[in-house]
C-alpha cells in the first residue's frame, strides 16, 4: 500500500512538473487525460470543459465512439452534468443501473454508444468555480475505491492550475500578438501616409494584416455612419465610414472577420481614419493641378506667349503640340475638370461655357464628353499648338451656339457635321469636302458616264421644280427629265425633302462658285 502511494506521487509530481512547462492550452488538456487514464488503469478518460450551457466534451483518450466524443451535459444533467453543478466528485460501478443520475437521451446513447459501465468524474476548480470535469471510466462494473477519487482529483486540482496558467499565457501571447499587429500596422500606415499611397493600397495592406479582404466603399449604410468613425459589425462584414470632420468621404468594410478582436478592430478603424487623410490630401493635390491646368487653358485662349505654354503644359504631363480636339459645352466645370484630368487634357471656363482641350485625333470623343457631361458639345479639331487650340476654341463656340439654335440639346457635333449651317458659320469651312459630301455621287457619275446630272439638277431647281418647264429649257422630253432625276434619287437617296432639297441648291450654288 506504502509503495502505490509513493508511485502515485511520484506520477502526481512528475505530472505537475510536465504540466508547468506546458504553456499551449490544448497539450495541456491532452496532457491530464492521457495521466488519468495512466494513473486509475482505466479504459477510458476524458475531460469537459464548462459554459452558461452546461459542459461539454473537449479531450478524450481511450475513446472510439464519435457519438460520444461530441455529447453535451446540460447543469445536473448525466454523471458529469451533476459533477459540474455541485462541485463535488462522484463515482458509479454501473452508471445504468443508478438512479442518482438525471438520465436523458443523448447522454445515455453516448455512453452506450462508447460501452461504459463504470465511471469516475472529479471537478476542475479554480477557486470556488467549476471549470470543468475530468473523468475516467471503464467498459466493465468496478468500484473507485477513496484513495482512486483522491488521486483522480489531485490531478484535477493540479490541472485546474495548468489550465488556467495556460489560458493566462495565451492571454498574453494574444495580447503581445496584437500588440505586435498593432506597431507593424502603424508602420505600414504610416508609410503609406509619407509615400501619398492610394485608399486602395491602405485596403490591401489592412487586409493583409487582419486576414480578410478589405473594400473601399463610395456610400455606407447610415447606421455605420452615426457610428462617427466606429467599426460596426453589419451581419458578417465589419464596416466603417471614412469621415473628414463631418463630411463623409466614404467608408472601408473588412469581410470574413466577424469575431475581430478589439485590438484588431481598433486597427481597422485607424485605417478609416488613414484613408480619409489619404483621400483629403489626393482632393487638395487634384484641385491644386485643376487650378493650374484651368489658368493654363485660360492662358492659351488669351494668346500668351506659345513657348511659355508649351512648357507650362509639359509640367502637368500635357503636351501641346500633340494633335488635341477642342470642346466647348455647357455642362458644369467640376464634371468637365474630372474628365479631362483622367483624360490627360485641360479643362476650364470661358464665360458662361466649359473649354476642353483633349490629346485625340478624331472628334469623335465630343459624343464621349456630351454624354458624360449630360452637356451639349461643339467640337473642332484636331489641331496642334497653342495658337490653333485657341482658333479651334472660337469654331467649337460658334458650333455649340448653332447647335442650341437648332434644338439640339444633349448633342454633339462639328463644323463639318452641321452640314450647310457649318459652311456658313465656319472660319475655316471646307467649301469643296461640303459640296463632296451632298453631291459627291452625281458628280462621280457624270465624270465616269459623260452625263448631265449636275446640269439637270441645276436646270430644274432654275425652273422652280417644274418639269414642264425644265424639259423645255433642256430640250429633251419630259420622260428623259423624269428618268434622270430618278436616277439622282438612286444616288443621293431622299433629297427632295425639305432638309436634303436645301442642302443640295446650296452644294450646286458653291459648286458653281468654284469654278470648273
Amino acid at each position: 500500500m506504502t509503495r502505490r502511494r509513493e508511485a502515485e506521487l511520484a506520477a502526481l509530481f512528475e505530472t505537475a512538473s510536465e504540466l508547468a512547462g506546458m504553456r499551449e492550452l490544448d497539450a495541456v488538456l491532452r496532457s491530464i487525460v492521457r495521466r488519468a487514464r495512466t494513473l486509475l488503469g482505466t479504459d477510458v478518460s476524458y475531460l469537459s470543459m464548462n459554459d452558461p450551457a452546461g459542459t461539454y466534451m473537449r479531450v478524450t483518450d481511450g475513446s472510439f465512439s464519435p457519438l460520444f466524443q461530441k455529447v453535451r451535459l446540460g447543469l445536473g444533467e448525466g454523471l458529469g452534468g451533476l459533477v459540474a453543478q455541485t462541485a463535488r466528485p462522484y463515482a458509479t460501478p454501473d452508471y445504468f443501473a443508478d438512479a442518482r443520475f438525471n438520465h436523458t437521451r443523448p447522454i445515455d446513447s453516448a455512453v452506450r454508444d462508447e460501452g461504459l459501465a463504470a465511471i469516475l468524474g472529479v471537478p476542475l476548480k479554480l477557486d470556488s468555480k467549476v471549470i470543468g470535469v475530468l473523468y475516467a471510466a471503464d467498459r466493465t462494473s468496478r468500484e473507485f475505491p477513496p484513495e482512486e477519487v483522491a488521486l483522480l482529483q489531485s490531478l484535477a486540482d493540479h490541472a485546474a492550475i495548468a489550465i488556467d496558467t495556460a489560458s493566462l499565457f495565451a492571454t498574453i501571447q494574444s495580447h503581445n500578438e496584437a500588440m505586435k499587429r498593432a506597431e507593424e500596422a502603424h508602420d505600414r500606415l504610416t508609410d503609406l501616409v509619407l509615400r501619398g499611397g492610394s485608399s486602395a493600397e491602405v485596403a490591401a495592406a489592412v487586409g493583409e494584416l487582419l486576414g480578410g479582404p478589405v473594400e473601399v466603399l463610395e456610400t455606407v449604410p447610415s447606421l455605420a455612419v452615426r457610428a462617427n468613425g466606429r467599426a460596426v459589425l453589419l451581419g458578417d462584414v465589419w464596416v466603417c465610414a471614412v469621415l473628414a470632420g463631418s463630411e463623409l468621404l466614404g467608408g472601408i468594410a473588412l469581410s470574413g472577420r466577424p469575431g475581430l478582436t478589439d485590438a484588431d478592430r481598433r486597427v481597422f478603424e485607424r485605417s478609416a481614419a488613414v484613408t480619409a487623410l489619404l483621400l483629403l490630401l489626393r482632393r487638395t493635390v487634384a484641385e491644386a493641378e485643376n487650378k493650374v491646368r484651368g489658368e493654363l487653358i485660360t492662358d492659351i485662349l488669351d494668346g500668351r506667349d506659345a513657348a511659355e505654354l508649351l512648357a507650362r503644359g509639359r509640367r502637368v504631363g500635357v503636351e501641346l503640340s500633340d494633335p488635341h480636339v477642342v470642346l466647348v459645352a455647357d455642362g458644369n466645370l467640376s464634371g468637365a475638370t474630372h474628365y479631362a484630368s483622367v483624360h490627360r487634357g485641360l479643362a476650364g471656363s470661358r464665360g458662361r461655357d466649359v473649354v476642353l482641350a483633349l490629346p485625340s485625333a478624331s472628334t469623335q470623343v465630343a459624343r464621349e464628353v456630351a454624354k458624360a457631361l449630360d452637356a451639349t458639345v461643339g467640337a473642332c479639331g484636331p489641331v496642334e499648338g497653342p495658337a490653333a487650340i485657341a482658333e479651334a476654341y472660337e469654331e467649337a463656340r460658334r458650333c455649340l451656339k448653332a447647335l442650341r439654335q437648332l434644338g439640339r440639346e444633349k448633342d454633339a457635333a462639328t463644323m463639318a457635321d452641321l452640314g450647310f449651317v457649318g459652311v456658313l458659320l465656319g472660319d475655316r469651312a471646307n467649301v469643296s469636302g461640303y459640296v463632296r459630301s451632298v453631291l459627291g455621287p452625281v458628280l462621280d457619275y457624270d465624270a465616269e458616264r459623260g452625263t448631265e446630272l449636275v446640269h439637270t439638277l441645276e436646270v430644274y431647281f432654275r425652273c422652280g421644280a417644274n418639269l414642264s418647264r425644265a424639259k423645255a429649257e433642256l430640250h429633251l422630253h419630259v420622260n428623259t427629265v423624269t428618268q434622270r432625276l430618278d436616277r439622282v434619287t438612286s444616288l443621293l437617296g431622299d433629297w427632295q425633302s425639305p432638309d436634303r432639297v436645301l442642302e443640295v441648291q446650296l452644294a450646286l450654288r458653291l459648286l458653281r462658285l468654284q469654278g470648273p
